[in-house]
């Protein structure tokens, strides 16, 4: 496996910028082993039967992109220097990990103004590039303040493009989003709005929500080409034993469990690591999913076209296989479809879905 067998090239003009109104109008490539269907999200009960089960990720994206000032007192006077922060993680005693730019312009104990009582103090800078911060505020006035001065994180490959709006507000916010604590959105779930949940319910497909909270750390590339020695970002997430449950009930009655973006994947495979079946959890994962491994937890998955060379390129390759998404892939580009957060979505049917569930005695 060599990094390079994960690549592929896509014209800019694929892109997506902004994403298609409603919601569910959105492109579907229908991807089973040896068949493909172009069709439309909202046709999405059209490919699930009655009695499976999508897997929501419920987080919620903080508008944690903050611009501010440092004052600095220099011999001819003061200086100014504007400041770009993308808060990532809280740590304890009210710091936070977070992305700064220019880092270089700050020292210790310096302060950055973001609004009127609202400031952070700079603290340190991280072996990962990163920098430690301490906020002045905290719990509902931090909420407050950021939703009055900040903005969407947007992902690279858009910010560099555009600037994050208010309608960006809207758009990079799922529908069911209920905790609060992510610095990008868990995209595949953009694609759900009020009538396709309405429709997928009256087809007997059934919800279950969890939650994992999406660093930046997603955008992060693989600089090794030996993807198996990259070192994954942790992120915090949660599947309760209400989820627990459905899925294993699920399970028992012959349904099959989708995940709905590779976030729910990666979080529903964690908690089943250990014993084989989803399990209650509570606690960061940093787990790696790429060609060989072996899935306990997902049947089959709803996502978003990846990026090339990364890691969410090589989840998908392990479920369906390398050669089959570089095919899919190549079709998704002839056709025109729309790429990476904002743009169209798949439904990837692997065939050990039926293996599995004759493993399972279904």
């Amino acid at each position: 496996m060599h990094l390079d067998d994960f690549d592929f090239d896509l014209p800019d003009a694929q892109i997506a910028t902004r994403p298609v109104r409603p919601r569910s109008a959105a492109r579907l490539l229908v991807a089973g082993p040896d068949r493909l269907t172009d069709a439309i999200v909202r046709d999405l009960p059209d490919f699930l039967r009655p009695g499976d089960r999508l897997v929501l990720n419920d987080t919620k994206v903080l508008p944690a992109r903050l611009f501010g000032l440092r004052h600095r007192a220099t011999p001819s006077g003061s200086g100014t220097a504007r400041i770009e922060v993308t808060l990532l993680e809280p740590q304890p005693g009210g710091q936070w990990t977070a992305l700064v730019k220019p880092l270089r312009k700050l020292v210790g104990g310096e302060e950055i103004v973001f609004a009127d009582g609202f400031s952070a103090r700079f603290d340190a800078r991280c072996d990962d590039g990163t920098a430690l911060l301490t906020l002045n505020l905290s719990g509902d006035a931090l909420q407050v303040a950021l939703d009055a001065t900040g903005a969407m994180p947007l992902p690279p490959y858009i910010a560099a493009r555009r600037p994050a709006d208010a309608q960006d507000r809207e758009d990079y916010q799922t529908v069911f989003a209920r905790h609060t604590g992510a610095v990008a959105a868990p995209t595949a779930s953009l694609h759900f709005d009020a009538p396709l949940l309405a429709a997928l319910q009256a087809r007997g497909v059934a919800f279950s929500h969890v939650t994992l909270h999406v660093g930046a750390g997603t955008f992060l590339p693989v600089k090794v080409d030996d993807p198996t020695r990259h070192k994954m970002h942790a992120e915090w997430g949660e599947v309760s034993a209400v989820a627990a449950d459905e899925i294993a009930q699920t399970r028992r009655e012959g349904g099959r469990i989708i995940p709905v973006g590779t976030t729910a994947l990666r979080l529903i495979e964690t908690a089943a690591r250990d014993t084989g079946e989803v399990r209650p959890w509570a606690a960061p994962t940093d787990i790696f999913i790429y060609p060989g491994f072996r899935f306990q937890a997902a049947d089959a998955l709803m996502t978003n076209f990846h990026l090339p060379k990364s890691t969410l390129m090589m989840l998908v390759s392990a479920l369906m296989g390398t050669a089959r998404m570089q095919a899919v892939y190549a079709h998704a580009i002839a056709r025109g479809y729309r790429f990476f957060s904002y743009g169209d979505a798949s439904l990837l049917l692997p065939e050990r879905e039926n293996s599995r569930r004759a493993d399972h005695g279904l």
